[in-house]
């Protein structure tokens, strides 16, 4: 039960980066104060799921085909959250 429980979150994490997509069509969603706070809150949520991910893998031993899938994308998400925030971080040096 519990695999199936922590499989099915992490496939939901897969899916939530791509709401941005929708977020970002609205015009105050591209103002700069909401735009820095919803790409940094995306960021460190895709950076969790990748942790969380990794240690459901890892530690609790959840290791089915759809958990190797989760893996990967929310290790790519997790990476790609740290480009975000050390790219913001740097801008915020520079100043």
């Amino acid at each position: 039960m519990k695999n199936k429980i922590l499989t099915a979150m992490n496939t939901l994490i897969l899916f939530v980066p791509w709401t941005i997509l929708p977020l970002r069509s609205f015009d105050w969603a591209l103002e700069s104060p909401v735009a820095e706070i919803m790409i940094f809150c995306y960021a460190a949520f895709m950076i969790l799921g990748g942790v969380f991910t990794t240690l459901s893998y890892v530690k609790a031993k959840v290791q089915n085909n759809l958990m190797k899938v989760c893996l990967i994308v929310n290790g790519l998400y997790a990476v790609g959250g740290i480009v975000a925030l050390a790219m913001m971080a740097s801008t915020y040096i520079m100043k």
